[in-house]
């Protein structure tokens, strides 16, 4: 193994010696550490882009404890993580908060550089429709994923044109569009396309003609959307 290889190997020991199981005694403080430096914690403990995108219906980068304490007080009894189920010390921090604070935490998965599944995708909006309100969906920065899983609900749930649910993937939020994360724009692009041929919706269009691999290969080849 090279410099190169040993110093990836370093990184990759040091992030997985803090990232543990907070619930664990002993723990807490590794634990605390990662999710402040490593996951950024400490940059959204003191910013945030929270949105409300429909009725009682929130955006928002990954809160902290003390966000969710607020949220709690404002009557959002639901949060919907789309960072995914895992055993990494952000997430089982996010599930002892909302343990303790009495919010029901739900877990869907998406990619912020890389074109999701069908089925997370119907996934997605199966949740939404059973999620109670209000709630708030979050990422990690609340710009990419948080932004795609805004626009899919102003879609399949709301029934709103794709021109005001692609506002959710904006600079106002930190999206940036001309960079690898520019493959959720690529999405809407591609169903907008297909939709004005027939209105074909956007659930029904992922549930029957959607492919996330040719999807992928299009924006990488810098193809018009079709």
């Amino acid at each position: 193994m090279g410099l190169a290889g040993r110093i990836r190997q370093f990184e990759r020991d040091v992030r997985a010696y803090f990232n543990v199981d907070p619930r664990i005694p002993g723990n807490e403080r590794r634990a605390r550490i990662y999710n402040r430096y490593f996951d950024h914690a400490i940059l959204r403990g003191i910013w945030t882009n929270e949105y409300e995108i429909a009725p009682g219906v929130y955006r928002s980068n990954h809160p902290t404890h003390e966000r969710f304490a607020q949220m709690a007080g404002r009557g959002i009894h639901t949060v919907l993580n789309l960072r995914g189920a895992s055993v990494s010390a952000h997430y089982l921090t996010e599930k002892a908060s909302c343990e303790a604070l009495g919010l029901t935490l739900v877990n869907a998965t998406l990619h912020a550089r890389a074109a999701a599944s069908r089925d997370e995708i119907l996934h997605l909006i199966e949740v939404f429709r059973r999620i109670g309100k209000p709630f708030v969906m979050h990422c990690k920065s609340g710009a990419d994923r948080a932004g795609f899983a805004s626009s899919v609900y102003l879609l399949a749930i709301e029934g709103r044109p794709v021109s005001e649910a692609r506002r959710m993937l904006s600079w106002r939020f930190f999206h940036v569009r001309n960079s690898k994360v520019g493959i959720l724009d690529y999405i809407l692009d591609t169903y907008e396309a297909r939709h004005r041929q027939d209105a074909i919706s956007f659930e029904d269009w992922i549930a029957t003609e959607y492919d996330p691999q040719e999807i992928e290969t299009r924006f990488r080849q810098g193809k018009t959307p079709a």
